[in-house]
């Protein structure tokens, strides 16, 4: 454990980020022992090398530049009702949330589902060598961490990294970047809307935004891959904080916090699905910048921009998101915050979406209030 707030009875504290100034709150909540390691990510990989090694179960690994977390949400929904699972929580993806999520491990655990996040080469296959996944997904390959990779195609080599590592990887079936490469394809699904759900391949899932059939899929083909039917009836399906999750608002208006993070693909199945969840009532976009788009990021968010042409009102956040043309901008997510009082009216339907770095999830909390 590394927060000290969550420490159990009987839990190893690991003090990284500054975490040695609550040791004492780890011991006072029943830390069996405390760990303040000189290299926090290397003492983390050994803890779960360690934890691996005594695992059973079988491991997914899931990366991949937009829906890894959704994937992983949706194949744990999936799971649950006929086998012991342990997902990642929220977005554990990097070198703390891997052997965080390995360690959480039980002897009657059946599946362990991880994420796979990187910020650059090498990454995927140092995390794939902690967890030694059995089974990998790569949900998509978009233009994600341009800055710090170059080039799509080098996205793609990045991701591929995971297929080294696996005995069975997964993949689309129209990504022609990962065509290469050994790996079982899912095509893009059959899919229907039913009373506000989801239809997905035959599968009801609870949720109704378009832009998680493909994530549906991924995760099915995951499911089949590790022996296991589709469960029976419709599946309930709990997402990460932050992604896509609703709140009513007054006056019959809707709240869909995408916060957590965007990219050009993500940001445009968020404005179509904005679109579709208004069904004619007055849309508000609050787009914050995309980050981490490298020399084209101009132009990207002048794209985004023409997308949501369509949208009543956009709020841009940061310096990048004035090229949206937005109607209104602002400096920060507190600035924002206050526009967005102002602007929305009852009745709205209201997306809420940027880039980990602009933190809109206070615009959103303020529109919750």
């Amino acid at each position: 454990m590394i927060d000290s707030r969550r420490v159990r009875p009987g839990d190893l504290f690991v003090a990284v980020r500054g975490g040695a100034a609550y040791i004492d709150d780890a011991r006072a909540n029943g830390a069996a022992a405390t760990l303040v390691p000189d290299d926090a990510h290397a003492a983390l990989a050994a803890i779960g090398r360690l934890a691996r090694d005594g695992i059973g179960a079988r491991v997914v690994a899931i990366t991949g530049s937009v829906g890894k977390t959704s994937t992983k949400d949706i194949l744990a929904a999936l799971l649950r009702p006929q086998a012991n699972v342990v997902a990642a929580e929220d977005g554990y993806n990097n070198e703390l949330g891997v052997p965080l999520t390995l360690c959480r491990a039980q002897a009657d655990t059946d599946v362990v589902v991880v994420e796979m996040g990187m910020r650059g080469p090498g990454q995927i296959r140092a995390l794939a060598e902690i967890a030694r996944p059995h089974i990998g997904v790569i949900t998509s390959i978009a233009p994600v961490h341009l800055e710090l990779l170059g080039s799509i195609e080098n996205i793609a080599r990045a991701k591929a990294e995971l297929l080294e590592r696996v005995e069975i990887g997964i993949v689309p079936a129209d990504e022609p970047l990962l065509a290469g490469y050994d790996a079982r394809r899912f095509a893009r699904p059959t899919v229907e809307g039913r009373d506000g759900h989801l239809v997905v391949d035959g599968v009801e899932f609870d949720f109704g935004a378009r832009h998680q059939a493909e994530n549906a899929a991924a995760a099915l083909a995951a499911l089949d891959a590790l022996g296991y039917a589709p469960p029976a009836g419709v599946v309930h399906v709990d997402f990460s904080r932050w992604r896509s999750q609703e709140l009513e608002l007054p006056g019959g208006g809707l709240l869909i916090n995408d916060a957590w993070n965007a990219n050009p693909v993500a940001m445009r199945a968020a404005l179509v699905h904005l679109l579709e969840r208004a069904d004619g009532r007055r849309t508000v976009a609050i787009l914050g910048d995309m980050a981490e788009l490298g020399p084209d990021a101009p132009r990207y968010h002048e794209e985004i921009g023409r997308e949501a042409g369509t949208v009543a009102v956009v709020i841009g956040v940061g310096e990048l998101a004035r090229g949206y043309e937005p109607d209104a901008w602002a400096a920060t997510a507190a600035e924002a915050a206050a526009l967005a009082r102002e602007l929305v009216r009852p009745g709205d339907v209201v997306l809420v979406k940027g880039s980990r770095s602009v933190g809109l999830e206070i615009v959103a909390e303020a529109l919750a209030e």
